[in-house]
């Protein structure tokens, strides 16, 4: 019989997909709840199904869970700029309604909760690197407000249902991430870089390049994920790796790693792109005993290895 039971929104997405793998290898029951605007059964098709259970949902629309659940794991968002452009509205109420129906099943079946925030709440921070305890620097009408402002309102709700229901809740601020599972042409740098440099074309640079980030493997996170599920701090927790990276240097990388013959080209910075972006993970040291495992270059190779057999 398996441990205990995670029900896990946007479980077929890049992250949750990876968090599913995570829970079912401890040996607990997963439930997925998904209804693939930007995740695929894909990246579950590899899993033993066994202990795994997947419900097509829209998780802004109520839904009733039957048996007991333990863990619930709010990760049902577009995460990509492409994404929550394309869908600003559903990003919007994803981070809501979304947020609001998550926190009533875990309610109701007194459940530990742990929602996926991120660092752009920080927006383009005056701090750096980022400490949990900034309140941030962001546009709340801008073209990237439905995500930054979705996620600033999934936390405010999470500590309300915390103090309000006494609710055992958790909040990670997750940081850039990469690994395999992401999609193709999703927007963010590591696919975009990966994916222009194996197809021979120009390596798109926004800005000169100088803006920064901090790259963390998916294994990582998971794990820096897990643990804070599993501890007694209910408070924001950066998870990232504080290794910074300027986006030009990064296109350096990913066309020495990958062998290509592609060019870097300049465009103009996205409004509102942050310039900077590393967090500070003092909290998640100390509170955790985490920090990142896998190096750029390894984690880099996996990343290629796997986009390699996604383009053609």
């Amino acid at each position: 019989m398996p441990k205990k039971t995670a029900l896990i929104t946007g479980g077929a997405g890049f992250l949750g997909s990876h968090l599913t793998e995570y829970f079912l290898n401890k040996g607990h029951k997963a439930i997925v709840i998904d209804n693939l605007l930007t995740g695929s059964k894909d990246n579950l098709a590899h899993l033993d199904k066994k202990h795994l259970e997947f419900i097509k949902h829209d998780i802004t629309k109520p839904i009733k869970i039957a048996g007991k659940i333990d863990y619930v794991l709010h990760f049902a968002s577009p995460a990509s700029p492409v994404d929550y452009t394309n869908h600003p509205i559903k990003t919007a109420k994803v981070g809501s309604l979304g947020t609001h129906n998550a926190l009533g099943i875990a309610k109701a079946k007194k459940a530990r909760f742990i929602v996926a925030s991120t660092s752009e709440i920080y927006g383009d921070p005056h701090v750096h690197p980022q400490v949990e305890e900034y309140w941030g620097n962001v546009n709340s009408i801008g073209p990237r407000s439905m995500y930054d402002e979705a996620k600033r309102f999934s936390e405010a709700l999470t500590m309300a249902y915390h103090r309000v229901h006494k609710m055992d809740t958790k909040i990670v601020r997750i940081f850039n991430t990469y690994g395999e599972r992401m999609q193709i042409q999703d927007g963010r740098v590591v696919p975009n870089f990966i994916y222009q440099a194996l197809k021979g074309q120009d390596i798109t640079v926004y800005g000169k390049g100088d803006q920064t980030r901090s790259f963390c493997y998916a294994s990582d996170l998971v794990d820096g994920i897990y643990r804070l599920l599993m501890s007694d701090y209910n408070l924001p927790v950066n998870i990232g790796n504080p290794t910074e990276n300027t986006i030009l240097e990064f296109a350096k990388v990913i066309i020495k790693m990958t062998g290509t013959k592609s060019k870097i080209i300049f465009k103009p910075i996205p409004v509102d792109d942050p310039k900077q972006r590393k967090p500070d993970i003092t909290k998640a040291r100390k509170l955790l005993g985490w920090e990142p495992k896998v190096d750029l270059a390894e984690g880099i190779s996996r990343t290629i290895a796997y986009f390699r057999t996604k383009v053609k």
